[in-house]
């Protein structure tokens, strides 16, 4: 199939795309959302301006949609995004894995556009997904947190073996989804299969709110390498 793959630059959304195209489909767009509210319950806004990078290392043209990220509303601006590809397509990747809130809206605008809603790993286990990263050569970087007791410390972590562990036991203690998948942490991907090169972070700045205990890492500069 032809597809567009709903991106974020996050884990999810690559990972999703990146087994879309071992499963022998094409990619022929990445889609972007730009929300202003960056309590979206459907868009991260976290380093959303990456993907310009992401494009460039991929290959794959992005083209970017905007939405003011009001609830229900927002799904509006997403299916004005995906009309504007419809037509060159057979469906979409998304990287949902456990949000019902997501999927359900996902699918909804899918099947109101004729495509059909993929979600490669929707259901599964989630510590298996995030190990399968690895082993696939994804090199994932925590961009923001806002769960406790994940603190300041976290920002600008690469996801390890030793990441996962100490995720998989905050999830046993707290409940927080080891995926991030209600919100807990944030990533991007600065490398996986699907790059030709490596996105290589120069400049960023820790930004934490003691009063929420939440916080991120606002990437100002990368630049494009060679993978090593």
């Amino acid at each position: 199939m032809k597809l567009a793959s709903l991106v974020s630059g996050g884990k999810d959304s690559m990972y999703s795309a990146y087994l879309s195209r071992r499963a022998g489909h094409s990619i022929e767009y990445l889609l972007g959302m730009v929300s202003e509210n960056k309590e979206s319950y459907m868009f991260h806004t976290h380093n959303i301006h990456l993907l310009t990078a992401i494009s460039e290392v991929t290959g794959i043209p992005l083209i970017l949609g905007r939405t003011k990220g009001i609830k229900e509303e927002e799904l509006t601006d997403l299916k004005d995004l995906i009309a504007q590809v419809k037509d060159n397509i057979d469906g979409i990747t998304t990287g949902a894995i456990a949000s019902n809130y997501q999927k359900q809206r996902a699918d909804k605008i899918c099947a109101e556009l004729g495509l059909q809603s993929i979600a490669p790993f929707w259901g599964r286990n989630p510590e298996e997904v995030l190990r399968e990263m690895l082993v696939a050569g994804f090199e994932i970087v925590i961009v923001a947190v806002a769960a406790p007791p994940l603190d300041e410390s976290w920002l600008g972590r690469k996801i390890d073996s030793k990441c996962i562990d100490e995720l998989v036991e905050l999830n046993k203690k707290f409940g927080i989804h080891v995926t991030g998948e209600g919100g807990e942490y944030d990533s991007v991907v600065t490398y996986c299969p699907l790059y030709s090169k490596k996105i290589e972070i120069t400049e960023a700045e820790k930004v934490w709110d003691p009063k929420t205990k939440s916080g991120s890492l606002i990437i100002k500069k990368v630049r494009v390498v060679d993978k090593k």
